[in-house]
């Protein structure tokens, strides 16, 4: 090889390198290409139905609507009323009460139903079926069956007390206790779906730590309580966000069990069905939309909160 033809192959390798980075970023291109149009649905689909309504909503906030459909700017008019409005904070306090009993009793009922159902029994199938159903099944027929059992005249429960000579309760018209009543029906028909993404996170935990605490001694407690809700508490900070969004947002038991003139309306409003009466109702569009605006504001606080909070509980080794 003369010296010459040195300089000449290298050449020759550097328009060849040229030439594959080049056909190599016209395929990240097209790459990037095909992925965007494949995602564009789905991103579209999120800006008009999801991103593009919180906007309006927030511009909504700021506005009061006429009986015609009509509105007009008046600033921070709303967020006045939310600061004045004693209906709003009855409705955080039931609200508050809502989530104080759901969601901590919710999720300890899921895992220990999901615990039990991850273990070799026979039926277990049929098991997890039946308390899955609940999830499948429209919120407003669970309402109506429940409200049927709580009737205080003619329903199940009054029945079974009236067996042992018990006068039952006003399950649902009683002030007292009608939020208490809503709190079970939810417990109730939640604990299928949590246990589900619990039982997902039981069969994800490595069998060798069981074995290792087998061949310890560790008792089941013991077990429980130093291997499966430390290695669970990834899935349970989930669900745990998963439930307090979903309280936050309770309505449609509300709606379908109490009725619009019962006695019991105002210690089980929630927020949503604050919202609700503004908007759909009373026509107060201007201020509902505000009050959406605050309950966003309460989740995301909430959640972030959550999200500082996790690191020091839950575990991802």
């Amino acid at each position: 090889m003369t010296l010459r033809e040195v300089p000449l192959q290298t050449e020759v390798k550097s328009a060849k390198r040229i030439k594959v980075s080049s056909l190599a970023k016209t395929r990240k291109r097209s790459d990037y290409f095909w992925a965007y149009l494949m995602i564009a649905p789905t991103m579209l689909g999120l800006i008009i139905f999801y991103l593009w309504p919180i906007v309006q909503n927030f511009y909504f906030s700021f506005t009061e609507w006429g009986a015609f459909g009509q509105y007009e700017w008046t600033g921070l008019d709303n967020y006045k009323r939310l600061l004045e409005d004693a209906a709003l904070l009855k409705a955080f306090k039931n609200t508050s009460i809502y989530i104080i009993f759901t969601v901590p009793i919710g999720i300890f009922l899921s895992i220990i139903v999901a615990v039990l159902l991850n273990q070799n029994i026979k039926g277990k199938s049929i098991y997890r079926t039946l308390y899955f159903l609940p999830v499948i099944t429209m919120p407003a027929a669970i309402a109506m069956v429940w409200k049927w059992m709580y009737n205080a005249d003619y329903g199940m429960f009054n029945y079974l007390l009236s067996l042992v000579g018990i006068d039952g309760p006003q399950w649902v018209s009683d002030p007292n206790i009608a939020l208490y009543s809503i709190i079970a029906v939810a417990i109730w028909s939640g604990i299928g779906y949590n246990m589900v993404i619990f039982l997902s996170g039981l069969q994800g935990i490595p069998k060798m730590y069981y074995e290792a605490a087998e061949i310890d001694g560790a008792g089941p407690v013991t077990v429980f309580f130093k291997i499966t809700l430390p290695l669970l508490s990834p899935v349970i900070f989930f669900v745990t966000i998963m439930s307090l969004i979903g309280a936050f947002q309770v309505f449609d038991l509300i709606f379908m069990m109490i009725g619009k003139s019962s006695t019991a309306l105002e210690s089980t409003q929630s927020i949503v069905y604050l919202f609700y009466q503004h908007a759909f109702v009373l026509n107060d569009k201007g201020y509902a939309a505000a009050i959406a605006v605050l309950l966003l504001a309460v989740i995301l606080i909430i959640t972030a909160i959550q999200m500082v909070l996790q690191k020091k509980w839950v575990h991802y080794d």
